[in-house]
C-alpha cells in the first residue's frame, strides 16, 4: 500500500514544492523496497492527477467531471489527498522524529500547519470576494445562495469570527482545515508510530468507530452540524498513509506485497466498477447493504457517507492505493513524457491547488447560467489547467535555479 520513498526530506508533504531527479532503485533485502536516492515520480504524478481531478470536480455541471474518478468507484480524488498528504508527513517528518532533537521535529511540522492555515484563509477571502462581485456587479444573487456562502449576509458577525476559527468553511474549500488538524496532531502519531505502528493503527481504527458510532465530530459554526471532513473518521486515511510513508523512509513497507492481498484488492476495485456501471448489480449490491443496515449494522458500515468515511468508501480507497502502489507498469507510466505535466503539477502542489481553488471558484460563476457544453466546458476547464501548468513551471524553475545557485555558492566556497 506504499510507493517506494526518497532518500530526502525535501519531499514535504502532497501540497510540497521541490524538484528533484528520479534514479535507478538499488536491491536491497527481501524486508526492504527497492529505495531510489532521489524523487520518486509516481508521488508527484499521482498527486498531479489528484490535483487536477479536485479542479475538475470543483467545477460542477460541465460535462468533463463524468471522467474523474468517483464516477468510476466509491471514493474520489479526497481520499487520495488525504492518503497521500500522511504518506508525504511521513516522508517528510519522520526522520526528525528518529534522530533529531523533538521540539525541532514537532516545529518542522507545526510550521507546515500554520502555513496551510493561512493560506485556506486567504483562499477563502478570495473566494467571497469572488462571490460578492458576481452578485454585485454581474446580477448573479444566485451565486450567494451557494457554497454555504449565505452565512456570511445572514449571521455576519458570527461568520466571521467562525471563519478564522474554521469552524465556518465554504463548499469545496473543506480539506484544507482537516489537512492542517492533522497536521497538528502529527508529532504525537509519529511519536507513537514509530515505535508501535499497529498500536497507532489499532487506536486510529478505534477512534474511527467511535466517531462514526457517536457522530462524533468538531461542530460547526454558525451553522449547524459538524465538520464536511470529520478529522475523527478522515485522520484513519492520515494515519495508514502515515506509517506508510515513515516505513518507506527506512527502505520498508508498512503493508508489504502479498499475491493473495494484491489479487483480493484487484477483484474487489473490479466488483466495485461493475457495481457503479451496471445498474442492476448496483441495485442488488445497495439491497444488500440495506439488509445489513436493518439488522442493525451502523451507516458508516453499510452506505458510502463522506463525512464519516464510511467502510466502502474506505475500503475501496485502500484497495485503490494497495494495487497501483504494486503495479511494476506504473513507474514506467510515471517517469514517461505523457505524465510530465502531472509530474509538474505535483511537485508544486500547495501553489496549484490554492490558485486551482480559487480560479474554479470563478469558473462555478462564470458557469452558472450555462447548461453542460463540451466545447465551453473544455475551454474554461482547459485555460484553469494550462493556468495552473504555467505557474507550476515557473515556481518549478525557480526552486531549480536556486538550487544551482546555492551550488555554486558552495563550490566557489570551497576553492
Amino acid at each position: 500500500m506504499s510507493l517506494p520513498s526518497p532518500r530526502t526530506d525535501r519531499s514535504a508533504s502532497l501540497l510540497g514544492t521541490g524538484a528533484m531527479r528520479d534514479v535507478r532503485p538499488r536491491p536491497v533485502a527481501n524486508d526492504r523496497i527497492a529505495v531510489p536516492a532521489g524523487r520518486d515520480l509516481r508521488l508527484d504524478m499521482f498527486r498531479g492527477i489528484a490535483l487536477v481531478m479536485i479542479f475538475i470536480n470543483h467545477v460542477p455541471g460541465t460535462v468533463y467531471e463524468t471522467f474523474t474518478s468517483r464516477n468510476f468507484g466509491f471514493s474520489d480524488a479526497a481520499e487520495a489527498f488525504v492518503f497521500m498528504s500522511g504518506m508525504a508527513a511521513g516522508l517528510a517528518y519522520s526522520n526528525g522524529f528518529r534522530t533529531g532533537p523533538l521540539w525541532l521535529a514537532v516545529a518542522k511540522v507545526w510550521a507546515r500547519a500554520r502555513q496551510l492555515y493561512f493560506v485556506h484563509i486567504t483562499i477563502t477571502m478570495l473566494c467571497l470576494a469572488i462571490f460578492a462581485a458576481a452578485a454585485l456587479w454581474f446580477n448573479l444573487p444566485e451565486v450567494m445562495q451557494k457554497n454555504n456562502v449565505r452565512a456570511i449576509y445572514g449571521q455576519p458577525l458570527a461568520t466571521l469570527i467562525g471563519i478564522p476559527l474554521l469552524g465556518h468553511q465554504l463548499g469545496y474549500l473543506n480539506i484544507l482545515p482537516l489537512y492542517t488538524v492533522l497536521l497538528l496532531a502529527t508529532p504525537l502519531l509519529l511519536m507513537i508510530g514509530l515505535r508501535r505502528p499497529f498500536l497507532l493503527l489499532g487506536l486510529s481504527i478505534t477512534l474511527w468507530v467511535v466517531a462514526g458510532q457517536f457522530r462524533f465530530n468538531i461542530p460547526s459554526f454558525p451553522n449547524s452540524g459538524g465538520w464536511f471532513f470529520n478529522p475523527f473518521s478522515w485522520q484513519l486515511l492520515f494515519v495508514i498513509g502515515l506509517l506508510s510513508g515513515a516505513a518507506m523512509k527506512v527502505g520498508k513497507r508498512f503493508i508489504p506485497y502479498h499475491r493473495v492481498l494484491f489479487g483480493l484488492a484487484a477483484a474487489f476495485l473490479v466488483l466495485v466498477l461493475l457495481w457503479v456501471k451496471v445498474p442492476p448489480l448496483g441495485g442488488l449490491g445497495r439491497a444488500g447493504l440495506t439488509w445489513f443496515s436493518s439488522i442493525g449494522a451502523p451507516f458508516y458500515i453499510t452506505w458510502f457517507d463522506k463525512t464519516f468515511l464510511a467502510l466502502p468508501r474506505l475500503l475501496h480507497a485502500l484497495a485503490l492505493f494497495y494495487v497501483f502502489g504494486h503495479l511494476p507498469v506504473m513507474r514506467a507510466v510515471a517517469s514517461s513524457v505523457f505524465a510530465a505535466p502531472f509530474r509538474l503539477l505535483g511537485r508544486q502542489g500547495l501553489a496549484v491547488f490554492a490558485t486551482g481553488t480559487v480560479i474554479s471558484m470563478f469558473l462555478q460563476v462564470v458557469k452558472t447560467p450555462r447548461q453542460p457544453d463540451p466545447l465551453f466546458d473544455g475551454l474554461i476547464l482547459g485555460g484553469g489547467l494550462l493556468a495552473l501548468l504555467a505557474l507550476a513551471w515557473m515556481l518549478d524553475r525557480t526552486a531549480q535555479l536556486k538550487i544551482s545557485a546555492r551550488t555554486g555558492a558552495d563550490v566557489a566556497l570551497r576553492k
